[in-house]
């Protein structure tokens, strides 16, 4: 293959592999680099008679491209990516785009923005979401860098992204790191929602007594409906998996000790410099970090007392609990809370865009977040008009619609938290995202007494309800 090539894939892992013969599919010419040589050959095969030129060394690989560059590095973050822009960079000129389309820390992507743009390149952060299948038929894209930039960009990504009703599922974020920001936020929406299902399921297998095939009835009768979604969908089909190597489903085979790879805690550190509330999003990340220390658990479990999950259904149908009530409670209480997890999300993208300037587009990244990613759900077509009806909402649960969706499910909520804590069960994510809601919609706090000791100890002083200023009072002439 000897024609120059409209883009380059560097890195052929799983994401790269797939996203490269997404490329190809699309029409478009591409050459391939992988540091390994292997991966480059089983892609070359793969790709059939397609134009790839499948590239041996980062010369070939550069010298096959059309002027300006373009490249899609998809490598592992942090050192992979600084050895593959160390590689890249020497054979690179001025007009050449950069796209880093693996997961990164936003400031990570501006630093070496700044870096790269001394040599004149011009460097991209790129979400990229979908997992596998995503990347290979379609995936959610989030890029951020020189507006310029993106538009030579477009001709392709908006080929290779989901493709909804709306429109192709990537669009331009805003400039420096804005776009892997927006992948981030992303990300710890994705890890409230999946703790939240996660407890969902908890409470109707320990409450409700439902079997896992009652469970994937449930599930796929739910995605249906409100609670349509992809994180819905494929808890349906996991409930039915059977387990290769022994009796009965999978899902109850496997070790209840999950890992996380960063973004999640990224976010709940990004709320924390902006003095964002996100305790959805937080209670998720806390979540996985207790799930994570099994033999803790293990031994813990003999000494502390409280209730004993294994008997809570017994005593849910001692107490004469409807299953069928306990079914509808628990999915108004997975919705709400849902709808808290995306509120606490997308507030943190408006405050973050007004102290970094990046100017986002909250109804259009709710648009590009309707197909090909993991969070994926029929909620969003609301939360995007939500947004474009009012775009200085300061907070997507005062939307009037969903005001009244959340007035519909109050007492499901309430239901599922007390029965969960009754039981013995924690709902970390479900409870935050309640004690959230509750707090934003109560007049007076009992912050007043914080205050108050704050002042006690330390002279922090505080204010008056009935006047201007800050005040101090000598509240005791001891310590």
């Amino acid at each position: 293959m000897t024609k120059e090539m409209d883009i380059g894939v560097a890195g052929l892992g799983v994401m790269g592999r797939n996203l490269a013969l997404n490329i190809a599919d699309k029409g478009f010419s591409l050459a391939v680099y992988n540091r390994h040589p292997d991966p480059v050959k089983e892609f070359a095969a793969a790709a059939g008679d397609k134009p790839v030129a499948a590239c041996k060394t980062v010369e070939e690989f550069t010298r096959a491209l059309k002027r300006p560059r373009r490249i899609l590095m998809l490598v592992k973050a942090g050192v992979g990516v600084e050895n593959t822009i160390a590689a890249l960079k020497p054979h690179l000129e001025k007009g050449d785009i950069l796209v880093d389309a693996g997961n990164e820390h936003f400031s990570v992507t501006e630093r070496r923005e700044r870096e790269l743009s001394e040599a004149g390149i011009r460097y991209f952060g790129m979400g990229v979401s979908g997992g596998e299948s995503g990347a290979r038929h379609g995936p959610s894209m989030m890029p951020g860098g020189e507006r310029a930039a993106y538009e030579e960009l477009a001709p392709i990504l908006t080929k290779i992204a989901a493709q909804h009703p709306d429109g192709p599922c990537v669009a331009y974020m805003g400039p420096g790191g804005a776009g892997h920001y927006v992948k981030m936020i992303h990300n710890g929406i994705e890890y409230g929602d999946m703790q939240l299902i996660a407890e969902a399921y908890d409470v109707l297998k320990n409450i409700g007594g439902l079997s896992n095939e009652e469970l994937a009835e449930t599930f796929s009768t739910w995605n249906q409906g409100e609670l349509e979604s992809y994180l819905v969908q494929i808890t349906a089909h996991i409930f039915t998996v059977k387990d290769p190597e022994g009796q009965g489903q999978l899902l109850d085979a496997i070790l209840d000790a999950s890992s996380m790879k960063g973004t999640g805690t990224w976010t709940v550190q990004d709320a924390a410099t902006l003095t964002a509330a996100i305790p959805t999003v937080a209670s998720a990340v806390d979540a996985r970090v207790l799930s994570s220390d099994k033999q803790g658990r293990v031994r813990i479990s003999k000494v502390l007392p409280g209730p004993d999950p294994a008997k809570a259904a017994a005593v849910a149908q001692a107490r004469g609990i409807d299953r069928k009530a306990l079914v509808a409670a628990v999915r108004d209480a997975l919705y709400a809370s849902k709808l808290c997890s995306y509120a606490q999300g997308m507030n943190l993208l408006r405050l973050a865009s007004i102290e970094r300037k990046w100017d986002l587009d909250l109804p259009e990244i709710a648009r590009i977040w309707q197909d090909g990613c993991i969070i994926r759900a029929r909620l969003l077509s609301r939360i995007k008009a939500a947004f474009a009806s009012d775009p200085q909402l300061p907070n997507l649960l005062l939307d009037p619609s969903l005001v009244e969706d959340l007035r519909g499910r109050q007492e499901g909520w309430r239901k599922v938290v007390s029965l969960a804590a009754e039981a013995g069960l924690p709902t970390l994510a479900t409870s935050a995202s309640l004690s959230y809601y509750d707090t934003i919609r109560r007049e007076r706090l009992p912050a007043n007494l914080i205050q108050a000791q704050r002042d006690f100890f330390g002279a922090h002083t505080y204010k008056r309800l009935d006047r201007d200023g800050d005040l101090h009072t000598e509240w005791s002439a001891g310590s």
